[in-house]
């Protein structure tokens, strides 16, 4: 079925529906146009969304290509803020879906992309210029990512050291191998866990606020305004956050691990009455420059993905309070799903070159 719509639409008339204009039918398509449209308004974009969500309902396949984009463009806002649990649009076939969500996911990658890249030009300027890098902002973040997250970090890497110990305790004592309790917590907390737990802590705590921040931003319309002053989002907002991050997270990585050898060690005073002296002589022996390195490289690089990662859900969130919610939502996963995948990644090249 194709509809062509023509005439004046204003919002103080009376505004046809669809279902009034179709009847009982139930088309299997539907196409519109509306190249006869003279002026229209919100009333026209009522009567759109009436008609999508009805074929949407219907299980019909609605075609607003002919449309024109400014038309679609609000239709798509209008439908995001009154999103409703509306059954699935299944019209639409097998490979056409596999097609849609290909094209979808080859916008994000370039989205991806040209964002990693535009970082990659700001820091070329920010060597080139340091003296236009904004320090004070970046000092501020520094405060926020590092100093201010100290509680929880060490909380957290204090309990993760404490329960390696115990459970590994359980099996060496076994074996009367007490000792090597601290060779096992010394390598796990300083190759892997110190810089993985005080990674993931950042990720849900500084990636989310990241991402709320700009987002909020964003729906405010300030990014708009530093855009229209010739200043670049990414220099202005984003390079200075990625900085702070790239900066405190070996720090931290360096506080997790020690506390995390720390609560190793309570365990092995308290379960295995090994004497802190004895402990601290043997995790000094297992661990060396290239453990403790292997580390810091580690922090170094989880710090770079979240803070790209929660900058960018920033900037691609919507305009709206939900739009906000979802970006720091987002932030987080993809900052937890880039720790995970990068950590594999560091595991194969480090074993492949013997580190």
């Amino acid at each position: 079925m194709e509809v062509a719509l023509g005439g004046v639409w204003r919002i103080t008339a009376v505004r046809p529906t669809w279902s009034e204009s179709v009847g009982g039918e139930k088309p299997s398509r539907v196409r519109v146009r509306m190249e006869a449209v003279e002026k229209w308004d919100s009333a026209l974009l009522l009567f759109l969304f009436d008609l999508q969500e009805t074929c949407r309902v219907d299980g019909t396949h609605c075609d607003l290509e002919a449309v024109p984009a400014n038309v679609r463009a609000l239709l798509v806002q209008l439908t995001s803020a009154h999103e409703t649990s509306v059954p699935f649009d299944r019209s639409e076939n097998f490979l056409a879906s596999v097609g849609l969500a290909t094209v979808d996911a080859w916008r994000k990658a370039r989205e991806i992309v040209a964002f990693v890249g535009e970082c990659v030009l700001s820091a070329t300027r920010l060597v080139r210029m340091p003296h236009r890098f904004r320090w004070r902002d970046c000092i501020d973040e520094m405060q926020q990512c590092g100093a201010m997250a100290l509680p929880i970090v060490s909380l957290i890497s204090f309990l993760v050291g404490l329960i390696m110990a115990y459970q590994a305790a359980v099996q060496l004592r076994q074996f009367g191998a007490d000792i090597y309790v601290a060779d096992l917590v010394g390598l796990s907390v300083v190759r892997e866990m110190g810089p993985m737990m005080a990674a993931i802590v950042l990720a849900g705590r500084t990636g989310a606020a990241f991402a709320a921040t700009i987002g909020n931003m964003k729906a405010n319309e300030e990014i708009d305004a530093l855009a229209a002053l010739g200043i670049s989002p990414v220099d202005f907002l984003v390079l200075p956050r990625i900085v702070a991050l790239g900066v405190m997270m070996p720090l931290l990585a360096l506080y997790a691990n020690g506390v995390g050898i720390l609560g190793g060690m309570m365990v092995g005073a308290v379960v295995l009455e090994i004497p802190p002296t004895a402990y601290w002589i043997e995790t000094q022996s297992v661990i060396d420059l290239s453990d403790l390195s292997t580390g810091l490289f580690k922090a170094l690089a989880f710090g770079l993905l979240i803070g790209l990662a929660g900058c960018l859900r920033g900037l691609q969130a919507e305009r709206s309070a939900a739009g906000v919610g979802r970006a720091a939502t987002s932030a987080v996963v993809t900052a937890i799903l880039l720790i995970i995948v990068s950590d594999a990644v560091f595991a194969v090249i480090f074993n492949t070159l013997g580190f």
